[in-house]
Order: C-alpha cells, then sequence, then structure tokens
C-alpha cells in the first residue's frame, strides 16, 4: 500500500497523554499524532530517528502524524490504522493463500453491539445479521490484530497490555464458529526481524489461555510480517506462530 506522499523524517522526542508525541523537524520542536492506543513497549526510543506524514486536512489541529520509530532492532511502525487495511489489501492481491473467496467486505456487523474486521464470502452481497445467524450460506470471519512488541529473542508478542477487548474478540469469533462459520485471528506484525509470534502468556495470561483454547476449537491463527518505508508499507513474510 503505498502512502498518499512519502513521509518525512524527523527525530522523536517523547510520548505523552497517549495520542500525542513532541517530535524535532527541521530543527523545530512540533507536536504530532500518535495513532496507537497501545503501550507501544519496545518501540518508543528518545532521539531515535522517526517518520511522519502530513495531512492534506488543513482543519486538522495536528497536520503531522506518528508512523514509525526507529529502534535498535529496526523500524517499528507505530500506526494502527494500517492492519486493516493491509488486510483488505491481502485479499485483493491474493497473498494469503488459504483466503480464496471471491468477496471481501470491512467492517462487519455481527449483532446490535459488535462488527469484525473482514468477512469473506462467495456472494457479492455483504451478510446481514440475520444472514449470519441463520448460517444458511458459510462465511470466514477474520478480526485483525496490530502487534509492536518485539521482545530480546525477536519474538512478536501480543498483547502489549491485559485486554479485555481482545477477550471479547475471541469470544464473539467462537460464538460464530458454533453457527458453523470458519474463524480466523490475523496478527499484522510492525516490526523488522521477526523470528516468531507467540502471545505474551506472563503480560496477559487469560488472554493466552483463551486463544489457545479457541484455536483447539477451530480457530485459524495467522501472523504477518510487514515492511515500512518512506513510500509504503506492505505485507511480506509469513511468520511462525507458536501457541
Amino acid at each position: 500500500m503505498n502512502f498518499p506522499q512519502p513521509l518525512i523524517e524527523a527525530v522523536f522526542l517523547k510520548r505523552y497523554k497517549r495520542f500525542l508525541a513532541d517530535v524535532t523537524l527541521d530543527s523545530e520542536e512540533i507536536q504530532v499524532h500518535v495513532p496507537n492506543t497501545g503501550s507501544l513497549k519496545s518501540v518508543i526510543f528518545e532521539n531515535s530517528k522517526c517518520w511522519i506524514s502530513k495531512s492534506s486536512n488543513k482543519n486538522r489541529k495536528l497536520p503531522y502524524t506518528l508512523e514509525a520509530i526507529q529502534t535498535p532492532s529496526g523500524w517499528a511502525g507505530t500506526n494502527t490504522g494500517w492492519p486493516n487495511k493491509l488486510a483488505m489489501e491481502a485479499w485483493k492481491e491474493k497473498l494469503i493463500p488459504h483466503w480464496k473467496s471471491a468477496f471481501a467486505f470491512s467492517e462487519c456487523k455481527i449483532n446490535n453491539k459488535s462488527r469484525i474486521d473482514l468477512v469473506l464470502t462467495e456472494s457479492p452481497n455483504k451478510p446481514s445479521i440475520e444472514d449470519i445467524l441463520l448460517a444458511q450460506e458459510k462465511y470466514h470471519f477474520v478480526e485483525v490484530k496490530n502487534v509492536s512488541w518485539l521482545s530480546d529473542e525477536n519474538e512478536a508478542l501480543f498483547p502489549d497490555a491485559v485486554t479485555t477487548r481482545g477477550l471479547k474478540h475471541i469470544e464473539e469469533l467462537m460464538s460464530l464458529r458454533k453457527l458453523g462459520h470458519s474463524v480466523e485471528m490475523l496478527y499484522i506484525i510492525q516490526r523488522e526481524g521477526v523470528k516468531k509470534f507467540k502471545t505474551a502468556a506472563d503480560l496477559d495470561l487469560k488472554y493466552a489461555q483463551a486463544l489457545k483454547a479457541a484455536v483447539q476449537e477451530g480457530l485459524i491463527i495467522t501472523a504477518y510480517q510487514s515492511e515500512i518505508s518512506l513510500e509504503s508499507i506492505q505485507l511480506k513474510t509469513p511468520i511462525f506462530v507458536e501457541i
């Protein structure tokens, strides 16, 4: 996926209030938006090179967005908005071998409160809640997760903080599985030099246990490494999953 404009090199100074950071651009200290609710564990390195983008929206309060930070092990993407777009692009370009459906839809509503990131189907129509519950056609539902935590052993770890929301997503996928649909968790890793993916059981044991139980009941786990440059972010390499 190509960026509208090439990213801009700056120097990362600090992050605060979760969605804000200071960087130095052309010797001037500016405030930028951080599009990431996570802890950015193993990503934040003060006085490191970083890449930012500039919005074309002149009415935006903060025109610049933090896109990546250079770490000792390589570049790390910081924008959690990219993984869902990469997943749809992966389907369009047939990058993931077992995704063979004729159609794909994003943000599929599965009940009155929740949506799943991606649904793959043989029908040209986006499934309704009623279609899903009746299960006359079997759909493939995919929840997409962003991964940025890299251990000292070059293991990509998820989550990087205790996640009740993540547990809810596993439960929702398994409810769909019980209706006869196939379900998948896709972890998109925005780091370089990854050897394998695993759950961060030491940090969130409940999530790790729930994911392992779901796999035993038919949940598919897929992990891919992405590669970011000044011009684009691309889904590149399938990563071994250890559950």
